[in-house]
């Protein structure tokens, strides 16, 4: 997000709906959830990130005395609402499964617990914060497993929508296994690797190839990549390159992290002819990267055909994710607390019954297996509901009941996913670096099957509801259907 004060990154029905609320004197204590419908690119499942700019969001919302005065220009906020506004301070409780962590559909990423007021306003940043990035780190998750074990650059500012889609999409996509990024800023905001070649216009302002490549290895004789296929790739590029890393040995330079980059023909056919010449010339440590609109389904066809590359550039299909740019999170109201601090559970009602969101106040558990630590399924209950891995649990498809999994007493365990990240408007937890939660993101894949991270037509990981909130949403459907 952008240096300027952030606040009025609002829809205008958020303030309009909060001075409704302002002059009826409504402010319960309300419950929201934030959460997504499907998976991004058919994928099997989905990485949560952004975290830590909802975080610095929260911690920065203030109206200033700018944002008042603008607001008072469009005529239709009152005095009073407005001097609210002035002194406004998020004061609620909001829990999130932690950045990196593997998620599915229905099962909240976010929990607000706050006045209504409060929960509305931030409802609109929230979702794009979370749903951009949960978006590129998932895109990047996929792009990542295709390359199978290679490293992925992403090169994408160029074509993202914008700076801060940029900045943001890089920092996404190195969550989503990434090893690095071109995007400067980003590097220097998150502490990311920041690595780059050079472009087809080195080499033409000079008066030839080997000129280029020669004045290049001399400046970055410890990071040398050239760019081969800026005239004809296997008659001039790579001859070319051979002669500067011939050079570069005979002059006493260690030849370390150097080779070449293809960006365009038939990498498949192109990576192995190169392969096979440098190999020939000495020099079979030279790394092969490319570039050149790659996605994840292209990268998994070039290795299936015994490409030579093993390091890949991905801009464009990464930073955009292309095929599918939209993660579709939504923000639901679950509950309003009483003041006796029983929660009310409200229900939203839909003919589409993936709509149908699920009522009150809930957590989120993570069922794993115990021997192989793989997940089994998640379960969505209720806030205080606690299990016993000593019994065994049945679990069951909430839409198609019959479909039901017995789990047996002892042989799997739990984890609570959602953690507190505000309590009473203070901040309880402390983000951990991007690198960090790239860590994370890796693990929490391994705990997926096969089955689940395959790129067409993965399983799907069971998200079931616990009894009680399955009754409690059959009960509020019944008496929605009685009225």
């Amino acid at each position: 997000m952008s240096t300027m004060n952030i606040s009025l990154m609002t829809d205008l029905y958020e303030l309009t709906m909060m001075q409704g609320y302002f002059r009826n004197q409504c402010n319960d204590t309300v419950v929201f959830d934030l959460f997504y419908r499907e998976n991004p690119s058919g994928n099997g499942f989905a990485i949560a990130a952004g975290l830590e700019q909802v975080i610095d969001y929260i911690k920065k919302l203030r109206f200033d005395a700018e944002d008042i005065e603008y607001l008072d220009s469009l005529h239709i906020f009152e005095k009073d609402f407005l001097d609210y506004l002035g002194n406004f301070r998020f004061s609620g409780d909001i829990y999130a499964i932690p950045e990196g962590t593997v998620v599915f559909p229905r099962e909240p990423l976010l929990k607000i617990i706050a006045p209504i007021m409060e929960a509305q306003l931030v409802e609109t940043a929230l979702l794009t914060i979370m749903n951009h990035q949960s978006l590129i780190a998932t895109k990047a998750a996929r792009v990542v497993y295709a390359a199978k074990g290679d490293g992925i650059m992403e090169f994408g500012l160029r074509r993202a929508q914008g700076p801060d889609a940029g900045i943001y999409g890089a920092r996404a996509a190195v969550i989503g296994g990434c090893v690095g990024t071109s995007n400067v800023l980003t590097g220097k905001l998150f502490d990311v690797p920041v690595k780059g070649t050079h472009a087809h216009s080195w080499i033409m302002s000079f008066p030839d190839e080997y000129t280029a490549f020669k004045k290049y290895s001399e400046m970055y004789p410890d990071a040398c990549c050239l760019l081969v296929d800026t005239y004809d790739t296997l008659k001039s590029g790579v001859p070319n390159a051979i002669r500067v890393f011939k050079e570069m040995r005979e002059s006493g330079i260690e030849l370390k992290n150097y080779g070449i980059r293809l960006d365009s023909g038939d990498l498949a056919y192109m990576s192995k002819r190169a392969r096979h010449m440098l190999d020939e010339a000495g020099f079979a440590d030279a790394f092969i990267s490319a570039s050149s609109d790659l996605d994840e389904y292209l990268i998994d066809s070039l290795k299936t055909q015994g490409c030579k590359i093993t390091s890949w550039g991905v801009g464009t299909n990464l930073i955009t994710s292309r095929d599918c740019p939209a993660f579709g999170g939504v923000y639901k109201l679950a509950a309003v607390r009483l003041a006796d601090g029983t929660f009310i559970p409200k229900i939203k009602l839909s003919d589409n019954t993936v709509k149908i969101t699920n009522p009150g106040n809930k957590t989120v558990y993570r069922i794993y297996d115990k021997e192989t630590g793989k997940i089994r399924a998640d379960l969505i209950c209720l806030a205080d509901e606690t299990f016993d891995e000593n019994e065994s649990m049945t679990i069951f498809d909430p839409h198609e009941t019959w479909k039901k999994t017995k789990i047996q007493g002892g042989s799997y365990t739990l984890r609570e996913l959602l953690v507190p990240i505000f309590l009473n408007g203070e901040c309880v937890y402390t983000s951990p670096s991007v690198m960090e939660i790239r860590d994370l993101c890796f693990k929490e894949q391994d705990t997926l099957w096969d089955e689940s991270r395959r790129l067409v037509n993965p399983q799907e990981v069971y998200v079931d509801l616990s009894d009680k909130l399955y009754d409690i949403k059959i009960k509020l459907l019944h008496e929605m259907e009685q009225d």
